[in-house]
């Protein structure tokens, strides 16, 4: 029903920033909830940023200040932008969709991932 593809991932410093794009099949306006996570082999998908179509947004402690999640509608995508990357924000980076359904219901969407690497 929508389809969600992440661009922007790459190798990059620490140090360095990054911008992932996740452009969705159609309009994200009626989408309640679209976010971030991340996962590193061998541990569990998390939470990295979510923003509502209110504009109410929310990060993970450990992206807190460096971490930017942000809607543009006209264009149906949701940018990430990362700045002062760490080691530790290598994963693959997974945008994600929630949708309330007229029943009640909530609909999830799920990309295929972008690869981010931090490393020297």
């Amino acid at each position: 029903q929508v389809q969600l593809v992440e661009s922007g991932g790459g190798l990059v410093q620490p140090g360095g920033s990054l911008r992932l794009s996740c452009a969705a099949s159609e309009t994200i306006v009626r989408i309640y909830r679209m976010g971030w996570y991340r996962q590193v082999p061998g541990k569990q998908r998390e939470l990295v940023a979510s923003h509502t179509s209110s504009g109410l947004t929310n990060y993970a402690d450990s992206v807190k200040g460096r971490f930017a999640i942000s809607r543009d509608n006209a264009k149906n995508t949701v940018y990430l932008q990362m700045n002062s990357l760490k080691v530790e924000d290598t994963a693959v980076y997974y945008c994600k969709g929630e949708r309330i359904e007229n029943g009640g219901g909530l609909s999830t969407y799920w990309g295929q991932g972008t690869q981010v690497t931090v490393s020297s």
